[in-house]
């Protein structure tokens, strides 16, 4: 991507695109195009078209999209695939119908089936049934890929799809209805520190894995991609390494600094029992991820705490 291009970040006040707005910015990219869910709803075809119209993007980076955790996944299906196709659908189509060099769509750990082989490969992609509890995410992101290999085929588009693993970072979502794991674990222990309370209950029953990268990583993965990478298959985007729901729950406690008892509830569901990427492709380009696990967590830890303290000085009257 020339510096002087402008690139189109969707979604760019989420996790993976406040983070791409960041390496852009390190790595001196002129133009940055940003457009908030006031200023442009890309639910809406024409308001989507009308945008790409006027603002003509070198290239695009799809950050954009409805997610949530297990539960709310699970309870709000419809929701989770009408949205996330109609946000591939428009972002997509029109940056095929104005001429967008590169775009880069990113997908999600979660289209693989249940069952994957572990590590995950690319090659896994569409050979077994879906997790149940967010296959309607997972479909609605299938989609999106294959759009973009349907569109390089036929139209000869350059169109790339990269999947992550969990990420986690600034600006997470730490809403416990509908945040991820990691981010909901942090504010479940700093919340039970906070109140002196002797227990902290966790879903599940700890012994699914998961693997985490730290969005600052994730992003410059991305870029590198933008810069390397042509091909309509997808490529994976992780650490190749994962750790169990109970270890990871055992780092936060330390982190936070949180000395109470963990509790299971057994009675709620695991979720997909392990996930961890094959990044044997990405590793083979020259990516590799800088930040371990530890690190992340407490860059994250620091963050947090950093806005629940602006928020509880901000006057009520004030308070969005």
């Amino acid at each position: 991507m020339e510096k002087n291009a402008k690139i189109y970040v969707a979604g760019h006040t989420g996790l993976v695109g406040s983070a791409l707005v960041r390496a852009l910015n390190r790595l001196h990219y002129e133009q940055v195009v940003m457009r908030t869910r006031e200023e442009l709803d890309l639910n809406d075809p024409e308001a989507t078209a009308k945008f790409f119209a006027d603002e003509k993007p070198d290239y695009a980076i799809i950050a954009a999209a409805h997610v949530g955790g297990i539960m709310e996944n699970d309870t709000y299906p419809a929701d989770f695939i009408y949205d996330n196709l109609r946000i591939s659908m428009n972002i997509i189509h029109n940056a095929y119908t104005h001429g967008v060099k590169k775009l880069l769509y990113l997908g999600s750990a979660c289209i693989y089936p249940r069952e994957s082989p572990q590590p995950i490969k690319e090659e896994y992609f569409m050979t077994g049934p879906l997790e149940p509890t967010n296959e309607a995410y997972a479909t609605a992101k299938i989609a999106g890929i294959e759009m973009c290999k349907a569109y390089n085929r036929q139209y000869g588009t350059n169109f790339i799809s990269a999947m992550p693993t969990n990420l986690y970072g600034p600006n997470d979502n730490f809403d416990l209805k509908s945040s991820h794991v990691l981010p909901a674990l942090l504010r479940k222990f700093h919340e039970a520190k906070e109140a002196g309370s002797p227990t902290v209950i966790l879903w599940g029953t700890g012994r699914p894995t998961r693997e985490f990268l730290y969005v600052d990583d994730a992003a410059d993965a991305l870029i590198f991609l933008m810069n390397k990478y042509n091909d309509s298959n997808i490529i994976n985007i992780g650490t190749g390494k994962d750790i169990s729901i109970a270890e990871l729950a055992a780092v936060i406690k330390e982190v936070v600094g949180y000395n109470g008892t963990i509790v299971y509830d057994t009675s709620k569901p695991d979720g997909q029992p392990r996930r961890r990427m094959d990044v044997s492709r990405l590793h083979s380009l020259g990516y590799r991820h800088q930040t371990n696990l530890r690190e992340g967590i407490a860059k994250t830890y620091q963050w947090y705490c950093q806005q629940t303290t602006v928020s509880a000085h901000v006057p009520a009257a004030a308070a969005p």
